[in-house]
């Protein structure tokens, strides 16, 4: 039975022996570095009420890292970040007409300039989430600080742009209730399903909307045990609706490996586990990662095809995928725990990543550290 119901949240830093003095300088510290430290911030201030995440390796800002500012804000309490992050993303990113109207432009230049003018529906997603934890734990406010009704207005348009006439396309399949890597296409992400997002969703978006998302909290669980290699774990970057991996060549290359999008899948089962609990068959594939990859940290250190086979590719985001490991340990059940204990105690001993590619890297381990830490929490 999970967090929901139960309201506990399960601190796993706690029980690998972290005293709570020791669990509270670590979060003051990682924040303090994430969004104030001079040399290795990824939030910024823009004027007098704005704010942005930036991508650090590409220097522009994603729908991505924005809605997760907003999520690790409201977590933590930090409201004038949060408004500051949602005003720049309301004011830059967002689209009020043609095709992608209702939707968050992807990738602006940090000056606001928008690089692209589609969506990617895991910021769409998260700033939703984002939106209503921030109705619940602040308050409504006046226009686009009316959270809650910012949040339902994006979902939305995420299932309904494409009907009576509107432009575009839904962001969700809505024939098999799957999230789309972006709108109308006909492949999936297994990173971007967020089961755990679709059962509150289910409480909060509009009436006609709920029974999709609660139908989609259920598919998404079914289908990440079809996407997750039975044996490794391993899932891929893209994948079939059927949950092969999609080795249709793209534009910017094939993505059916285990890669840099995929490492998020085995972090959304482990909050997956904690908020709700409701097993498909999903909260065993973390626990197969960590037996796949052993106790040699080496072995993050490469891509893999996901029944294991390892690829001349290095890893671009080592701590993303320790950190992600860890989280997933939150799925693990008691008799798994010395394995997944192993995992939280590498996590607990690295550092933020520095340099030039610590966006992804750092977004990852800052969700790692508030989940095991009990402090992800619904609000």
């Amino acid at each position: 039975m999970g967090a929901y119901k139960t309201g506990n949240y399960r601190n796993l830093l706690k029980e690998i022996g972290k005293s709570d003095a020791e669990i509270k300088a670590r979060i003051e510290e990682a924040v303090q570095t994430f969004f104030y430290d001079e040399n290795e911030r990824i939030y910024h201030d823009a004027g007098e009420d704005m704010g942005y995440l930036t991508d650090t390796g590409n220097n522009d800002a994603r729908t991505e890292g924005m809605s997760y500012g907003m999520m690790m804000c409201v977590q933590l309490d930090m409201k004038k970040e949060f408004d500051r992050i949602w005003k720049w993303s309301k004011t830059y990113m967002f689209m009020d007409e043609g095709e992608n109207e209702g939707y968050f432009a992807w990738s602006c230049q940090t000056d606001g300039t928008k690089n692209a003018y589609g969506p990617a529906p895991d910021g769409e997603e998260f700033y939703a989430m984002a939106l209503f934890f921030a109705s619940h734990r602040w308050g409504d406010g006046e226009g686009i600080f009316d959270y809650s009704k910012q949040a339902r207005d994006i979902l939305s348009a995420c299932l309904h742009k494409g009907e009576n006439g509107r432009q575009g396309a839904p962001m969700w399949n809505r024939d098999n209730g799957q999230i789309l890597f972006v709108p109308g296409s006909p492949w999936t992400d297994p990173s971007y399903h967020l089961p755990h997002f679709y059962e509150l969703f289910a409480l909060w978006a509009n009436e006609e909307d709920r029974e999709f998302f609660k139908r989609a909290a259920k598919v998404s669980r079914e289908y990440l045990v079809k996407a997750c290699h039975g044996k490794t774990g391993l899932n891929p970057e893209y994948a079939n609706f059927d949950g092969t991996p999609m080795d249709k060549e793209l534009p910017w290359g094939i993505f059916c490996d285990f890669f840099s999008d995929a490492y998020r899948t085995a972090a959304n089962i482990g909050l997956d586990a904690v908020w709700f609990g409701e097993d498909e068959g999903q909260l065993s594939v973390p626990l197969k990662m960590m037996n796949f990859f052993g106790t040699d940290l080496e072995a993050v250190r490469c891509a893999y095809k996901i029944d294991g086979t390892p690829l001349e590719k290095p890893v671009l985001h080592p701590l993303g995928l320790l950190a992600t490991m860890a989280q997933g340990a939150l799925a693990a059940a008691d008799e798994d725990f010395e394995t997944a204990k192993k995992w939280v105690e590498w996590f607990w001993n690295q550092p933020l990543r520095k340099g030039q590619r610590r966006y992804y890297d750092n977004c990852l381990y800052m969700f790692a550290l508030l989940a095991l830490s009990g402090n992800y929490r619904i609000y």
